[in-house]
């Protein structure tokens, strides 16, 4: 039985790593269209994408900080980021505002889907406090995920 929950635990290591890793690509996605939105919806996406930019960053030492907690290591650099993401790389500054709107909330409901996908992790781990968060999270994506739909009408 203990091989089971080490196994458990090992594959929720792993996929808290990838959240952790898409953490931090969708945040510098989200900065990268804030800095360079254009347009007649300039202010109204510029202060969002900040503002969504901000929940997501937030969210980044908590999920690492989970997977130490749980005995496990972080990921350790942009390299480890790169190979754990999900999230794919935008490299445009000349986006137009749609199409950024769309990139993230596709991103964002990826998000989601992963998180949920967790759930199942946590409990097989016998996790209760990452199963919580994981809620928590997935709330904040859903919402970001909402917001960014709503403005595509």
């Amino acid at each position: 039985m203990a091989d089971a929950n080490d196994n458990s635990k090992t594959a929720l290591i792993s996929e808290l790593n990838g959240l952790l890793a898409d953490h931090f690509a969708l945040y510098t996605k989200t900065k990268n269209f804030h800095w360079h939105v254009k347009g007649p919806r300039f202010r109204d996406l510029h202060l969002l994408f900040d503002e969504q930019a901000i929940e997501i960053r937030d969210q980044i030492d908590d999920i690492g900080e989970r997977v130490r907690k749980i005995g496990g290591d972080t990921l350790t650099s942009i390299g480890s980021i790169a190979s754990a993401t999900q999230v794919k790389d935008q490299d445009s500054t000349s986006l137009d505002p749609d199409s950024m709107v769309t990139e993230l909330r596709d991103d964002n409901a990826a998000m989601v889907k992963r998180l949920k996908g967790m759930k199942s992790l946590a409990e097989d781990a016998g996790d209760n406090a990452t199963d919580g968060l994981i809620d928590d999270w997935t709330d904040m994506a859903e919402e970001r995920t909402w917001f960014l739909t709503s403005i595509l009408g």
